[in-house]
């Protein structure tokens, strides 16, 4: 029986997928990286810094990783605190959160964005009181597909990894939770590109085809 539900944001709690794509290609521009749109797609689910320091490297660019990811981190949120309607909820999911909470499940939110976008967006979605800790990938030293972020959100909820559920909608970001020991609902979400969430325990394609009942079975 799953005690914890860890939940991916970019692509599960919100559809913010094509904005993030938008925007650093809008820097990709800039600073005349070439990236192609399927490499630019691989790094759904990793960190900034992973996605960065890639694009140095391989472009040459005259910029540290850490001034390329404080550029990308600053256009993101700049952005979204201007407008509200960049922060898109997928439909269903406050429902499963609600559902959940009510049941006593403890519940997290481990993505691998900031935790200044992380807490905008849980207060944006009114879904703040619901979760009892918001993990950052910052907060760990590795980013998916290692299992880190998972783990250390299981760590912070005092719940071993094999009582979670994680959902995630990315191939890394479920290829970790598989690495941490976790059940995984893989959710396709076409707007994150074509992601290979095969591996994952369930797949679903809509937040109504699940809720507490239906999570009790691939526990």
């Amino acid at each position: 029986m799953f005690e914890a539900v860890i939940f991916d944001m970019d692509g599960v709690l919100i559809d913010s997928e094509p904005l993030h794509i938008q925007l650093e290609e809008e820097i990709f521009k800039e600073i005349g990286a070439n990236v192609s749109f399927e490499e630019h797609i691989s790094f759904v689910g990793t960190t900034s810094h992973y996605m960065w320091e890639y694009v140095k490297n391989k472009c040459n660019v005259p910029l540290t990783v850490e001034e390329l990811v404080e550029m990308d981190r600053k256009r993101y949120i700049d952005y979204i605190s201007k407008h509200d309607d960049a922060v898109k909820p997928i439909e269903g999911v406050g429902e499963l959160v609600k559902e959940l909470y009510s049941k006593k499940v403890k519940l997290a939110v481990a993505s691998s964005s900031p935790i200044d976008v992380i807490e905008l967006v849980v207060k944006r979605l009114k879904l703040k009181d619901y979760f009892n800790e918001l993990v950052s990938g910052d907060f760990v030293k590795r980013s998916k597909p290692y299992p880190d972020i998972f783990l250390y959100a299981a760590e912070k909820l005092n719940v071993v990894p094999e009582k979670c559920i994680v959902v995630e909608d990315s191939n890394k970001g479920v290829l970790a939770a598989k690495s941490a020991g976790m059940k995984v609902v893989g959710f396709i979400n076409p707007n994150s590109g074509n992601q290979d969430i095969k591996m994952a325990d369930m797949i679903i394609q809509s937040f109504y085809d699940i809720n507490y009942e239906k999570l009790m079975m691939i526990s």
